[in-house]
């Protein structure tokens, strides 16, 4: 493993967990967002966004077994992509609301706020993990550098 192979791990795990922040806040920015796009001439409301994460590089078991009695880090994360929540949207009894249906009901956006403070929450410790790693490795790199005087 190179001196600064920990740092560029360490560093794209930030990277990740921020998109994953940004998501987030984009979710809960939006969870009332009755007109997010028209879809064949109609407004749909806004869906929930996902973020994919992954190795960049193997897989994580594949990186152990091979990787056990070797210096090789690995090479970090990856945000693959951002894909939309297929799940239903939530009705909502309104029949004052402009986007009302014949019934009476408005289409909510799927986003449930309890789902999104956990994500938010998730992402906020393993950035908070990945700085502290961060630092930890910064500091064994300032000591090395240390046992030349």
């Amino acid at each position: 493993m190179t001196a600064f192979q920990s740092l560029n791990v360490s560093g794209s795990a930030l990277t990740a967990q921020r998109v994953r922040m940004d998501v987030v806040s984009s979710n809960l920015a939006n969870m009332d967002t009755t007109r997010a796009k028209q879809v064949d001439g109609e407004w749909v409301p806004y869906r929930r966004k996902l973020v994919s994460l992954q190795s960049n590089g193997e897989s994580f078991s594949s990186i152990l077994h091979s990787r056990m009695n070797s210096e090789d880090a690995g090479n970090g994360v990856k945000v693959t992509k951002i894909t939309e929540d297929d799940s239903d949207f939530n009705l909502v009894y309104d029949p004052t609301n402009p986007d009302a249906n014949e019934e009476g009901y408005v289409q909510k956006p799927n986003v449930d706020p309890l789902k999104e403070m956990v994500d938010l929450v998730s992402s906020t410790r393993s950035y908070e993990a990945n700085v502290t790693a961060m630092n930890a490795s910064k500091g064994m790199l300032l000591k090395a550098l240390e046992i030349g005087k």
